[in-house]
């Protein structure tokens, strides 16, 4: 790793300030002064910044809740994105555990560890997804029963498999599946003549939504719910 992308990592400076202080000879790498901001430092390598030792962090785990326009990606040209919404010195490595589209809303999941990712994305571990639904139309029984014993959509050759659904309100349901097939939500709704007007997801396996965290916050998940995916 370069030393500036090394102190933006450990510190709130972003890469910019870094490269300011690396050259104004405030930092010292392996017990040596360092200008250089692209010097290189090994997994063993010392870095001190006015004498305070650096070090960077251990695999991070965040809750994020995503407002709508946000796309679930690292960088985006065109969009502010999911890390956007971080400090700078917590975005280093992040990458985003099961993506929502830009207009869904609610929990989102951003991690440095890549296996534990994969277990909360992969289609053998089957990790139960739940989204609070809001329908154009009103919800009818006939469709509720369709949701939960499986149903085709358009362009699939494979049928759905049984979701939970419970009735939340007239145009108001909550719907868990265990894929992650595109647009999925939408497409099975969709299928039953009704639009989704609004989703917003609430928990990914046994990790909920904080209903503290207002839209565009975030916080580190607790070792219990870091533990809680299989």
């Amino acid at each position: 790793m370069r030393l500036d992308q090394f102190i933006a990592s450990t510190t709130p400076l972003s890469r910019k300030e870094a490269k300011r202080v690396i050259g104004q000879g405030r930092v010292m790498v392996n017990g040596e002064a360092c200008r250089q901001a692209s010097t290189h430092i090994g997994t063993n390598g010392s870095v001190t910044l006015d004498d305070d030792l650096l070090a960077l962090p251990g695999e991070r785990y965040l809750m994020l809740n995503k407002p709508q326009g946000v796309v679930s990606a690292t960088t985006d040209s065109d969009h502010p994105t999911a890390l956007d919404l971080l400090p700078t010195n917590l975005r280093h490595n992040l990458h985003i555990a099961g993506r929502l589209d830009a207009d869904t809303t609610g929990l989102l999941l951003l991690t440095s560890d890549g296996q534990w990712s994969h277990r909360v994305t992969s289609p053998r571990v089957k990790c139960p997804k739940t989204y609070r639904v809001t329908l154009s139309d009103p919800i009818t029984e006939a469709a509720l029963q369709q949701l939960r014993t499986g149903m085709e959509l358009r362009n699939d050759p494979r049928p759905t498999k049984p979701a939970k659904a419970m009735r939340v309100g007239e145009y108001e349901i909550e719907l868990t599946i265990s894929e992650g097939r595109y647009h999925q939500v939408k497409r099975m709704l969709a299928a039953t003549g009704n639009r989704v007007e609004a989703l917003h997801r609430i928990s990914i396996g046994a990790i909920e939504l904080d209903s503290n965290l207002i839209p565009g916050a975030f916080r580190e998940l607790t070792e219990a719910e870091i533990s809680s995916i299989p």
